[in-house]
């Protein structure tokens, strides 16, 4: 199994994370990735976060960006977003996202935080259940992104 480096994103590490997070979509029937209209903060992803105040890695092997995870504050005190946690088809059971995972929660604890929260596609089971797995309950509500795949999400939340 290759080793993996998990380290501080930056902004050109954009077009593997794309490459990852297209991937990722790709599993689930019915999801569009529009780059420059949708989601264009992967193009600069230690910009975006910073400017939010939040910070972004990567993991790394054979010197491409395989896995992302970023970390924002939320608008109430003490609460974080986890956002961005993707991990290439092929570099999964590794460990990967459970280090960024704990990279997230680290960095919260770290900030004064007391939970992290994320939200999540209704259509993503696999990415629920690593979570859930990880002790995120399910919150009872759900939201709407009016975007080009019709999403509706769901909202997680850990007490860290």
């Amino acid at each position: 199994m290759a080793e993996y480096a998990i380290r501080d994103a930056r902004d050109d590490d954009g077009w593997d994370i794309i490459g990852v997070v297209a991937e990722s979509w790709a599993e689930y029937p019915g999801c569009v990735m529009d780059v420059h209209g949708e989601v264009p903060e992967l193009l600069a992803l230690a910009t975006h976060y910073a400017a939010l105040g939040g910070r972004s890695w990567v993991a790394e092997m054979g010197g491409r960006a395989v896995a992302s995870a970023a970390i924002a504050p939320a608008p109430d005190a003490g609460v974080f977003l986890l956002q961005k946690l993707y991990v290439a088809h092929a570099a999964r059971r590794r460990g990967i996202g459970s280090a960024l995972l704990a990279r997230v929660e680290d960095e919260a604890r770290a900030r004064g935080g007391h939970a992290v929260e994320l939200w999540s596609d209704t259509r993503f089971g696999r990415a629920h259940r690593f979570y859930e797995g990880a002790g995120y309950a399910r919150l009872p509500d759900t939201r709407e992104l009016h975007d080009l795949s019709r999403s509706v999400e769901y909202r997680f939340r850990k007490e860290v």
